[in-house]
């Protein structure tokens, strides 16, 4: 009886949440696909007097199912937090559209004023942000003070309607004289790209209320930071700038840096594995030691910035009182450059302010300065650059049929050429930085990419050959480790792909599965072990490689070396 009391308990206060006037049923995994299976969500939202929030995360909702709770919705005039992350798992993209359509009609319909639309790691494409189109035109968007859409996959097209819509509406809304005054925006792992940062930057432009803007991981180059460098200007309430893991080079450093001078009431700057370089990190440095005086942290880690640039940046942060965190690991200080920077920090009783230093790149060899100008320039220098390429390729060619004139080295070999045709000889002329290289070639926002560059790295690996084994594991560990540290990065979406790719799970899309080899598994082994792979997804691998099948005939040992690993990795978490 007991046992029944607390679970009903429980139950009631997953149901109640923690906020006034909210309704939860985050987490509980619910697939709900027709009406009949949301009845109780339907009569739990019709009898709630005063709905102002309704979470409905970690579920999954059928275009029926959102109908019905569409229906109940309709009435709710108070409400105002939808916290409908990760909602769709496991549907069609086109069952999201129609879905999102009636429940934002309904919200429409109810007389809703909306604060707070959280549509985040739903992976809907473009297509679903046109469902939520109509809504965001609307005056129930008119209030709405927070926009998430992590991990949604909007791509180019996505972000220029989403730009469009919030344009839209800040029109409307200053037309009926309560401008759009949008505080929150979070659109990481997008795939926007230039046109779409650019497009969303012209709409921040116009609003110009932002106090918290997080984009990281959208392939923006210079173009679109400059874009972006520009919008913030206007957003002078402006306290969270988290734009990781794009690549500003000089350019759209020294941009963003100008921005900065505008911006006194930043808190937060994170422009880690920004590429900033040495002249960007300059630029930066040189902003904050003129104003934003209440900093709290600066995050220029894996920015390939030298020993002179990271004290000017220590130097810089000198009379920042309010600072608790500076990054500027991964850069290329080298054994001495990082003790000068410690001792820098010390001597302005700032050193326990300093991050972890233990994945400096050391020194920057001599060309690389030289070698960063390069490949700071517009697209339209890359392409003569290929251009180039392709003549001096020709040269050889021409050269090499002549018998009397000796055949130019060829070049060694770059990320993309191993990855596209896998050889241990092509890794090891990677070079040292084959870890970084590998890490900053694949896009570990897409699982699927992620999971594929993985097989193609372990394919190479020889248990006999140290070299090569060592130099295979330490890439993957690099390449792994920057997947799994991202927050929003879904882990079992790589193993799912990893299954089908090795063709233990069949694929809706049709992928045709590596030929295995023991490389893999041995890789993979070793992957299991590490502290970034989650535990959770040990039990999926056991079970998959415990099934019969032929894909891994070839592979008798490393299949069974695997799975003792994998039982003891499970028995002992």
């Amino acid at each position: 009886m007991a046992t029944d009391i607390v679970a009903q308990l429980a139950d009631s206060l997953a149901k109640t949440g923690v906020e006034d006037g909210e309704l939860s049923y985050k987490g509980q995994g619910r697939k709900l696909d027709d009406a009949q299976s949301v009845e109780e969500i339907v009569k739990d939202i019709q009898d709630f007097e005063g709905l102002q929030a309704l979470r409905l995360e970690g579920n999954t909702v059928g275009v029926a199912a959102a109908q019905a709770i569409a229906k109940a919705l309709e009435t709710k005039s108070e409400f105002k937090r939808c916290y409908w992350s990760d909602m769709f798992t496991g549907r069609l993209r086109s069952e999201i559209p129609p879905a999102l359509n009636s429940l934002g009609d309904a919200l429409m319909l109810a007389g809703a004023k909306l604060t707070v639309l959280d549509l985040s790691d739903n992976a809907f494409g473009p297509d679903g942000v046109k469902g939520i189109e109509r809504l965001l035109k609307s005056n129930a968007c008119y209030t709405l003070q927070e926009l998430r859409l992590n991990n949604c996959g909007m791509g180019i097209g996505g972000g220029k309607i989403l730009a469009a819509a919030l344009t839209d509406c800040h029109k409307k809304s200053s037309a009926d004289g309560a401008p759009l005054s949008l505080k929150v925006f979070v659109a990481g792992r997008n795939r926007l790209e230039n046109d779409g940062a650019t497009a969303l930057a012209q709409a921040f432009q116009l609003m110009g209320s932002l106090e918290e803007v997080h984009m990281p991981q959208n392939g923006i180059n210079h173009p679109g930071v400059t874009a972006l460098a520009t919008a913030m200007q206007h957003n002078p309430n402006l306290r969270i700038l988290n734009l990781n893991d794009n690549t500003f080079t000089e350019k759209g450093a020294t941009a963003m840096a100008q921005a900065l001078k505008h911006l006194r009431s930043i808190q937060v700057i994170n422009f880690g594995d920004c590429l900033v370089r040495p002249a960007g990190a300059t630029a930066i440095a040189k902003t904050v030691s003129e104003g934003l005086p209440i900093l709290k942290e600066l995050n220029l880690s894996f920015g390939e910035i030298t020993e002179e640039a990271a004290l000017a940046v220590a130097q810089a942060v000198k009379d920042k009182d309010q600072l608790e965190k500076l990054d500027l690991n991964g850069n290329c200080l080298g054994e001495d450059g990082c003790k000068a920077l410690k001792d820098a920090l010390e001597g302005i009783n700032k050193a326990e302010l300093l991050g972890s230093l233990s994945d400096d790149e050391g020194e920057p060899e001599d060309d690389d300065e030289d070698d960063d100008e390069e490949e700071d320039d517009d697209d339209e220098e890359v392409d003569e650059e290929e251009v180039e390429e392709e003549e001096e390729e020709e040269e050889e060619e021409e050269s090499s049929n002549k018998l009397s004139t000796p055949v130019s080295a060829p070049r060694p070999p770059d990320v993309s050429s191993f990855l596209s045709f896998p050889s241990p000889d092509k890794l090891l002329k990677l070079g040292a930085k084959r870890a970084l290289l590998i890490e900053q070639q694949v896009d570990v926002t897409d699982a699927a990419k992620t999971a594929e560059a993985f097989l193609k790295i372990a394919s190479v690996y020889k248990e006999e050959n140290n070299d090569v084994k060592n130099a295979v594991l330490d890439s993957i560990d690099a390449l792994l480790k920057k997947a799994f540290s991202t927050p929003s990065f879904q882990g079992y979406s790589f193993v799912s792909s990893l299954l089908v790719l090795l063709g233990l799970l069949k694929s809706e899309d049709k992928v045709k599965p590596v030929l295995v080899v023991p490389g893999h598994l041995q890789a993979l082994e070793h992957v299991v072990r590490q502290d970034y792979f989650p535990k959770e997804s040990v039990a999926v691998l056991e079970a998959f490689m415990s099934r019969n099948n032929k894909a891994l005939d070839s592979c008798y040992n490393a299949r069974n070396n695997l799975q003792s690993t994998l039982q003891r990795v499970r028995s002992e978490s």
